[in-house]
């Protein structure tokens, strides 16, 4: 049981240092002190494990991948950027590593449904 306990603390450790190092990521991505995302990659050799082992943990831990967390965290972050700021669509895209404003238009239609465009008049449109 001992072996059980402490197999299931450290997936917790491992899971918690991922949020944390996350979190700390889109502070430097949205300051400008970092000029692209990390890869679930970077992330596990930040964290001393193979990147298997983390998006392994992961799963098991919350049923979600590093990618997974990245992208509703970033999808989150650009929302508030355009609810919140008037930075162009292209500026709000390079803050997250996205070098071509279509590659940040499709990753956001993707995850939201509609273009970062659509979502910023809508958000105008429900304050009026």
């Amino acid at each position: 049981m001992a072996l059980s306990q402490a197999a299931l603390t450290r997936k917790e450790e491992i899971t918690t240092s991922f949020l944390q190092l996350m979190e700390e990521h889109i502070a430097d991505l949205l300051s400008g002190r970092a000029e692209g995302r990390f890869s679930a990659t970077e992330f596990a050799r930040r964290l001393y494990i193979h990147p298997r082992h983390l998006t392994n943990t992961l799963r098991e831990t919350t049923g979600r991948s590093p990618c997974d967390f990245m992208e509703q965290r970033i999808l989150a972050e650009a929302q508030q950027m355009l609810r919140a700021t008037e930075l162009s669509i292209a500026d709000i895209g390079y803050r997250f590593g996205y070098n071509d404003p279509t590659n940040f238009t499709k990753f956001f239609k993707g995850m939201a449904g509609i273009t970062p465009l659509q979502y910023r008049k809508s958000q105008r449109e429900t304050k009026i």
